[in-house]
């Protein structure tokens, strides 16, 4: 029941399948009677297998290890988001990880699709095909790909603080939550660096979420960031972000989705005393203004936040930016692999703490206080 996949396999959208990004991997055959557990593929660098398959959430069961040396595996997907981290087996043991996929497309209904940015039209998130990435240490015997209907799909909506950044050093809390679910649960992320709320609804992206969510999936939705940049007469954080909050909400739970509100990610500014400044003005308190009215849960990741980067300090908390002198780079507002990861953890912390239903579906991690 299994195809044979060997480095020759390059993808194709002919063959559907296949290593793909011009990327090699190389083939062991350790000669075993069982060639699920004794031939694999590995690579001296990281390497590509797509499969081409339509929009839908997918289980991905891998089987990884080998019978003479030991392994270590990190897979991601599609635009970096993570799914597996440091999976580690010893010579001879084998190993079989699961994790749910969502593959989305930009089709509304027949006449109507997603305002993409021209930047995200060669986005992974974004094509026809499934991507799986793998590491340079990493030990593959099989994979299977199973569609699957009865996930709780959580929909993400925000702007660069949340979205699949396709770049290193950058990376977003959204690209790394996946790993802190069980199977049982899809990530789908349609956030896109730069959108406010009124452009995230403007380019259609809430109207695609709300044609493909079913009632019992959740939508979190974190904006704030390029909403004050807004200046027209009905802007602001009592206006129209407020308004479009409440927008988010009942259009959402008139599909029978549960809508979490989470306030936007504080920025790095530091004053003299070592001590955090609000770089949000209001918004943060809008949102939980607007929370409170529909009745919907909050999470306050500016304040999480803010303790997060004094518990760090001054300059500890650089340590979670995209902050690289050597290169250039002094971002005090997007994080690197290492911030974002931190922040995936008091969002995984935060649907714990206010037992959200999603919360029987994360894995188990000791608890986490940013302070």
């Amino acid at each position: 029941g299994y195809t044979e996949v060997t480095p020759r396999v390059v993808y194709s959208a002919e063959i559907g399948f296949g290593l793909d990004f011009n990327t090699t991997a190389k083939a062991v055959d350790r000669g075993g009677s069982n060639a699920l557990k004794g031939d694999f593929l590995s690579g001296d660098t990281p390497f590509y297998f797509s499969v081409k398959v339509p929009e839908g959430n997918y289980k991905i069961t891998l089987t990884l290890g080998d019978s003479e040396a030991p392994s270590t595996t990190t897979v991601k997907a599609e635009s970096r988001r993570l799914m597996l981290e440091n999976i580690k087996t010893e010579p001879g043991e084998f190993r079989t990880e699961t994790f749910v996929v969502n593959i989305k497309d930009r089709n509304i209904d027949a006449s109507t699709k997603v305002g993409l940015k021209e930047r995200e039209l060669t986005k992974l998130d974004w094509d026809d095909k499934l991507t799986l990435e793998f590491d340079y240490q990493t030990a593959v015997n099989a994979i299977e790909i199973e569609k699957v209907e009865d996930q709780v799909t959580v929909f993400l909506a925000g702007n660069s603080t949340v979205v699949n950044q396709e770049e290193e050093p950058w990376a977003s809390w959204g690209q790394m939550i996946p790993p802190f679910f069980k199977p049982g649960v899809a990530i789908s992320n349609h956030a896109e660096s730069g959108l406010s709320l009124g452009s995230f609804i403007g380019s259609r992206r809430l109207a695609k979420i709300l044609s493909v969510i079913k009632p019992g999936d959740y939508v979190f939705v974190e904006f704030g960031h390029n909403d004050e940049k807004e200046k027209g007469p009905n802007d602001g954080p009592y206006k129209s972000y407020s308004e479009r909050l409440r927008t988010f909400a009942k259009e959402v739970k008139s599909k029978g989705g549960n809508l979490v509100i989470v306030t936007p990610t504080a920025r790095r500014s530091f004053g003299e005393d070592g001590k955090m400044r609000n770089s949000h003005g209001e918004y943060p308190d809008a949102a939980k203004k607007v929370a409170q009215e529909v009745n919907v849960p909050l999470i306050d990741l500016t304040a999480l936040t803010t303790e997060m980067y004094e518990a760090l300090g001054v300059e500890g908390s650089k340590k979670a930016f995209v902050i690289y002198p050597e290169r250039g780079l002094n971002d005090n507002t997007h994080f690197n692999t290492y911030g974002a990861y931190q922040i995936a953890k008091i969002i995984a912390s935060q649907i714990k703490a206010k037992n959200l239903s999603l919360s029987k579906y994360l894995v188990d991690m000791p608890a986490f206080n940013p302070a």
